[in-house]
């Protein structure tokens, strides 16, 4: 039989020093994030409208979705949206070089990784993140709309993020877009014919998240949710984004 670990009592603290130490340590750690969100606030509350752009770091230059992803920047660039992207390579590359080309702001909120992520030069204005969810926030909180275009995992928790934000009525309501139809049915089948089906999300849900294929519908959506209602936020919606 293997023993198993031992789990130090609270009271029991080794040395009194090092424990010390550690929380010192952990608490300019807080520190460091605060000013993630100091410094995302300070340089994005006036860049507005914008649109949030996601999807794979892995898409290459001359492919179908990389090539898109430019298309549909520039169109939104060009209609006074500025494009924010996660700043690094594939589609975030496309996003910021469709926007550097227009006519609006090309915003990069890169991150530090210990692989894959390297700053594209697209970008007006360039953050850096170390932590992935005050990076998240900056995404939700100054868009007012999201893009998905074919991406994965992350790609996957920045949509889900979103999607919770909304539906939990913390963030406010913006329109949803995931771009392309043959990459993303399969999704929003399952989470209708099984989270819907099993009543782990309502059906109504799903009205939140709009499927488009051309980049000229992407920005027609946009206007469209728009129209009545303007670009800016509300009184009470900046209270909610209080919330993020």
């Amino acid at each position: 039989m293997v023993d198993k670990l031992k789990v130090p009592q609270l009271r029991a603290i080794a040395s009194p020093d090092r424990s010390t130490a550690i929380k010192a340590r952990e608490s300019w750690h807080v520190l460091g994030i605060i000013s993630e969100f100091i410094e995302a606030t300070e340089a994005l509350a006036d860049i507005r409208p914008a649109v949030s752009v996601f999807g794979s770091a892995r898409i290459k230059p001359g492919e179908f979705w990389y090539e898109e992803t430019v298309k549909l920047s520039r169109k939104l660039s060009d209609a006074g949206f500025a494009v924010i992207s996660g700043g690094g390579p594939g589609i975030m590359e496309a996003a910021n070089k469709g926007a550097f080309g227009g006519k609006s702001a090309s915003v990069g909120l890169n991150m530090q990784l210990p692989h894959e992520q390297h700053n594209n030069p697209y970008q007006d204005v360039s953050l850096t993140f170390r932590h992935f969810f005050a990076r998240k926030v900056a995404f939700a909180k100054y868009a007012t709309a999201f893009v998905a275009m074919p991406g994965g995992w992350g790609t996957l928790d920045e949509l889900l993020e979103v999607l919770t934000l909304i539906q939990t009525r913390v963030g406010r309501t913006i329109p949803v877009i995931l771009m392309g139809t043959s990459y993303w049915k399969g999704l929003l089948d399952w989470m209708r014919d099984v989270q819907a089906a099993q009543g782990t999300i309502a059906p109504s849900d799903l009205d939140l998240i709009r499927l488009i294929d051309e980049p000229d519908a992407v920005v027609e959506a946009v206007f469209d949710f728009y129209q009545h209602r303007g670009f800016y936020a509300t009184t009470e919606e900046r209270e909610l984004n209080l919330n993020l």
